[in-house]
């Protein structure tokens, strides 16, 4: 069986009980053509397709459900996006909601690590509590730049355990000279779907088509330790921290230039050649700065330290 016969098979299987008149045949003449044609990606066009065909049966994604059995993973182990899966876990951190849509968002972490979690306010969840574990059924992953998390949908089951799941340590340290700002660093605009987060390009979202966007400001960048050079991502939060520019003065500046590259190129001046101390647990390729240490020589010889908290 062909690569692109069985992913066809596999979104048949999803849409299945469900008020569509489809074929496998015709889903896999649809892959085929995104793939061997056009050169799509594999992962991309199976999205493609399937957002086709729920738009066509006027479903939302969440609706779908995982179509079969789902297997139980370490949140680890998570390296395929889309996929429907199970994950017994403790909610190691909270954060406070960006948008009205979501209805929780945080960590969760097993014995592999901890990887982030959403819930959003349609789905009707029960609430998860900092610090208990839970078993969760049916959640779907998620992908963004190398990066795993997953997302809680309305066919989520979640059942409170009176054990306490032991959670492993991801976290890595990153000491030495920041030697470069990669491209995508600055103000940028992320899609502004409630359920997307990718930045951008050109005005388009690889999945949701043309949009407004929302602003945004992220540093990628590189620290060179001596040995290995590190790619790590700082947030809004970290970038004003270490920059010493907010969103609002970012969108000034670029305003005013009528030119947003202006705000990268005054973050690199700030801040390329400085050694650091980050600390972050690690998501593809990149470590997500969570703690940073600004290293200067100062009069007593101690390291000056600036300590954002951020996620």
């Amino acid at each position: 069986m062909t690569d692109v016969r069985q992913h066809a098979e596999d979104i048949h299987e999803q849409f299945s009980g469900h008020d569509i008149d489809v074929s496998v045949d015709d889903i896999e003449e649809r892959l085929d053509r995104l793939v061997n044609e056009f050169k799509v990606p594999m992962d991309e066009a199976t999205r493609s397709v399937r957002t086709h065909y729920l738009d066509e049966a006027g479903m939302d994604r969440d609706e779908l459900g995982s179509g079969g059995a789902n297997d139980e993973m370490l949140l680890g182990d998570i390296d395929t996006d889309e996929q429907w899966i199970d994950v017994t876990a403790k909610v190691t951190q909270l954060w406070e909601p960006r948008s009205d849509a979501v209805a929780q968002v945080g960590l969760l972490g097993d014995e592999s690590g901890t990887k982030k979690f959403i819930s959003f306010t349609t789905s009707e969840l029960p609430e998860l509590e900092e610090g208990k574990s839970y078993n969760l059924t049916n959640v779907i992953t998620d992908e963004y730049e190398g990066n795993f998390s997953v997302k809680l949908n309305r066919t989520t089951g979640i059942e409170e355990l009176d054990e306490d799941v032991e959670v492993g340590d991801d976290s890595t340290t990153v000491e030495g000279a920041l030697v470069d700002i990669q491209s995508g660093s600055g103000l940028i605009k992320r899609c502004p779907e409630e359920d997307c987060t990718r930045v951008l390009q050109n005005g388009r979202c690889a999945e949701h088509g043309e949009g407004e966007g929302e602003f945004d400001l992220r540093i990628k960048a590189v620290v060179d330790d001596g040995v290995d050079a590190h790619e790590v991502i700082f947030d809004k939060d970290a970038t004003e921290s270490v920059a010493g520019i907010t969103l609002d003065e970012a969108k000034q500046m670029a305003m005013d230039a009528l030119d947003t590259t202006v705000v990268a190129d005054e973050i690199r001046d700030s801040i390329m050649g400085t050694y650091y101390r980050v600390e972050g647990p690690t998501f593809g390729r990149y470590v997500l700065v969570d703690d940073l240490e600004e290293l200067t020589d100062s009069p007593s010889g101690e390291a000056a330290l600036i300590r954002a908290r951020s996620m």
